[in-house]
């Protein structure tokens, strides 16, 4: 395969012209710099703030005329209306106004949307439910907590597939030992990877390990939307999205724009930990994405020698929090040698020891979430007015 350069994509890249055919969007100073991996090209166009919405077309004929360099498996190009030091030195001037009829045409009701795509939410083709895993802080063994999960939901006959939406910090190529690049269908959409019967995408498929990702707020978005909107999932029952940890910018726009079925908050017992799961909380339900309960993970442990069981970070809490806030309670996962081990060895537990304790402990979890997830779709149907004509 041709080797990519900066150059090469900066030269195509003058063959776009800027808003209003002025000059093209590299003279302008649009474009940020460019970041090559693997023959996978990123970077975003600064276009005016008021303008943000419009500028949509400009940013699929920028992707265009990368992807059609020799050599470019794929590219993830981002808007971002945030002015970059040295760039948009060249003002971009204003559209012109296009009159519009004063008296807006009358528009006939529509359709029932399907829960899917509630609120003005896209869905995505093929997948019936999708079910974000979240915390508020990192560290309580979240995407354990997910991939096991999902692994639970396929145990109990769905179709799975897992997307870690975890750009800075991708733990699925570990956690399910997956290795190796995802093909491409015509060039243009990627091929989940595959492994213990789920399909899965990660930023860690397409970067190497050790790579860092400097990203700002649009290209985080630009490269989770193209995961989610430009994979091809085939038909899946439930698609497990590991959120990253916190409750910034990436997760408040993925549970504002995904059609979520609802979501997964993991905490451990100890005070600290519920105060950023809280947080996590509230944020999901001021978007009104359901809320599908609470995992308490490292509830306790059970010395291997005598059986005793120790509260090292307290005990009870997440329940405790459950019950005040009248959300679900999932169940509680131990603090076991074993979930790590297997965890880091890529053999996450539910998959190498399915009849294991823990094992049926993440089923019983999944079985409740999935049991949660109907319980919502129905009320949400059940909520919907009937419209008759007589």
């Amino acid at each position: 395969m041709m080797t990519v350069t900066k150059e090469s994509v900066i030269e195509r890249l003058k063959t776009v012209n800027g808003p209003d055919f002025t000059g093209n969007i590299v003279d302008l100073g649009m474009v940020s710099d460019i970041f090559i991996a693997d023959s996978k090209v990123f970077f975003s166009i600064t276009v005016p703030a008021a303008r943000a919405q419009e500028m949509e077309p400009l940013r699929a004929a920028a992707e265009r005329v990368v992807k059609a360099i020799p050599g470019v498996a794929s590219a993830m190009v981002a808007l971002t209306a945030e002015k970059k030091g040295g760039g948009m030195e060249a003002p971009v001037p204003p559209r012109p106004a296009v009159p519009r009829p004063a008296t807006p045409a009358p528009q006939r009701p529509a359709p029932h949307a399907p829960a899917s795509q509630s609120h003005g939410k896209r869905g995505v083709p093929g997948i019936d439910a999708i079910i974000a895993v979240a915390s508020g802080k990192g560290g309580v063994g979240k995407s354990t907590t997910a991939v096991n999960l999902a692994l639970g939901l396929a145990a109990n006959r769905l179709k799975v597939g897992v997307l870690d939406a975890d750009i800075y910090g991708p733990s699925m190529p570990r956690l399910l030992n997956i290795h190796g690049r995802p093909q491409t269908v015509d060039g243009k959409i990627l091929k989940p990877m595959q492994n213990y019967g789920l399909k899965v995408m990660s930023m860690g498929f397409l970067v190497d390990e050790e790579t860092p990702m400097i990203w700002r707020g649009p290209m985080v978005m630009s490269a989770l939307t193209q995961m989610l909107r430009e994979v091809e999932w085939g038909a899946l029952d439930v698609l497990v999205v590991d959120m990253p940890p916190g409750t910034g910018d990436a997760q408040l726009t993925m549970a504002q724009q995904v059609p979520l079925a609802g979501a997964v908050i993991v905490s451990t017992p100890q005070d600290l930990a519920l105060i950023d799961a809280r947080k996590g909380l509230n944020m999901f339900k001021k978007v009104d994405v359901p809320l599908l309960g609470i995992v308490e993970n490292m509830s306790y442990f059970l010395a291997p020698d005598t059986g005793k069981r120790y509260d090292i970070f307290g005990h009870g809490g997440a329940r405790r929090e459950a019950e005040r806030l009248g959300v679900t309670f999932l169940g509680e996962v131990p603090l076991e040698m074993g979930i790590r081990e297997s965890s880091d060895a890529g053999t996450p537990v539910v998959a190498s020891k399915p009849e294991g304790a823990e094992a049926r402990i993440y089923r019983d979890i999944a079985s409740k979430v999935w049991d949660r997830v109907q319980e919502e779709r129905g009320a949400a149907e059940a909520a919907v007015p009937s419209i008759v004509f007589e």
